[in-house]
């Protein structure tokens, strides 16, 4: 009788182990849905309102043609979660975003993935769909043009990177990719959106520097770069500094940043 009570007590542990495995198996093996990812990263920039800008966002691109969501789509999203100026904060970049995100996160600098709507959206995909309310995650259309220019990504990427040039002010950054064979690329983000934006006297000067990690191929003589002269508004300073150590390079730039010295 004994054996027998020990088998049921054994067998009843052994039926719990795996309800609980179940269910945690369940629960940890649970992917989040996109507009929970959305709101969970917005919320944590101490916002109330993180459902209405949701319902903002969403509403740019839900029952659409995925090629026709344009960048003006995009503007009540960013009339909901507007940008407060940076003076002496903006911190651009192009082909270079993780040297710069480790920048930003060193000092009171900010990138465009440092702000509520760039830090929400980064390295997330989405797209509608004609006559749906859903939000999807595969099957969208590509970053690259050949794809098709205005889909919900790049249309999102091009507004938000407006708005963000437009709240630059005071003294700006660039950080730009010294290992390129074309460092300012005028259609880049940077070159075709960004860099427009950005005008006298509201920005006073824009400090460039080239970063790599491997044998530079390019330095502040780089013939694009005399074109990211010219496409700069009148007045606005510019300066360049280029390094061809990847360490040093940081610390320069840090510096910069930190404005213990200035080019």
């Amino acid at each position: 009788m004994k054996l027998t009570w020990i088998a049921v007590i054994v067998g009843a542990v052994v039926v719990v182990i795996i309800v609980l495995g179940v269910s945690l198996g369940l629960t940890v093996g649970k992917k989040k849905d996109f507009k929970s990812t959305f709101i969970d990263r917005c919320e944590t920039f101490k916002r109330s309102d993180c459902k209405n800008i949701w319902k903002t966002f969403s509403k740019a691109y839900v029952r659409r043609n995925n090629c026709t969501v344009r960048m003006e789509d995009y503007n009540k999203l960013m009339d909901a979660a507007p940008l407060e100026p940076l003076c002496n904060k903006a911190l651009f970049w192009s082909d270079t975003k993780d040297f710069a995100r480790s920048i930003a996160a060193k000092t009171d600098n900010k990138t465009l993935e440092k702000t509520l709507l760039g830090h929400t959206l980064d390295g997330l995909t989405w797209c509608g769909k004609e006559g749906s309310d859903e939000t999807f995650t595969s099957g969208c259309p590509s970053w690259g043009k050949d794809d098709c220019e205005n889909n919900p990504v790049r249309s999102f990427w091009k507004r938000a990177s407006a708005a963000f040039a437009d709240a630059a002010c005071g003294d700006v950054t660039a950080l730009l990719n010294g290992d390129s064979d074309t460092p300012f690329s005028p259609t880049s983000i940077f070159g075709s959106i960004e860099i427009k934006r950005l005008k006298y006297p509201r920005v006073k000067s824009m400090k460039v520097v080239l970063v790599s990690k491997k044998k530079p191929k390019a330095d502040c003589s780089h013939p694009s770069l005399v074109d990211l002269q010219n496409a700069l508004d009148a007045g606005i300073n510019y300066s360049c500094r280029s390094n061809g150590h990847k360490f040093s390079a940081s610390v320069i730039v840090y510096l910069l940043l930190m404005g213990h010295f200035s080019l």
